[in-house]
């Protein structure tokens, strides 16, 4: 479930946290620019590469959580959506950007999210790297292993 306060303004990228349109492009982690809002529906452009420049328009819908441990059913129409500050690795398979900053707060725990994560810049100069001062800075690295 998304949050239920949502703070949006025009220009920010949210991320689509439902399928609600599979030919139009419109699914889950489909990266979204705000072009207005209104009361009842949101209009926006795909930034993601599936229909990029293809503009929408995002009804409020109508949400449950998965939780089935509740003594009542709890509903909420709202938009699914989230703000795409960031991402994960996984999250940014197929996406490609003009800037990646990408940040380690614990070793990276396979190669492939490492070979995941780097191409994801159209400019090889445009990857940036951080990490958190980890307690065992000594064994800090990702060592490469050719096959």
């Amino acid at each position: 479930m998304p949050s239920q306060a949502l703070m949006l303004k025009k220009g920010v990228i949210v991320t689509l946290l439902r399928k609600l349109n599979i030919k139009q492009g419109l699914c889950n982690g489909t990266r979204l620019l705000i072009t207005g809002l209104l009361e009842n529906f949101i209009s926006a452009k795909i930034v993601s590469e599936c229909n990029r420049g293809g503009v929408v328009f995002l009804p409020r819908i109508e949400l449950a959580p998965s939780d089935v441990n509740l003594p009542f059913i709890l509903k909420r129409r709202q938009f699914p959506l989230i703000p795409a500050y960031a991402m994960t690795i996984n999250k940014s398979q197929r996406q490609t950007f003009d800037k990646v900053g990408i940040y380690f707060d614990e070793p990276v725990f396979s190669h492939g999210q490492l070979y995941v994560a780097l191409p994801r810049s159209r400019n090889p100069n445009n990857v940036k790297f951080t990490q958190r001062h980890l307690k065992y800075k000594e064994n800090c690295s990702t060592k490469k292993i050719l096959h």
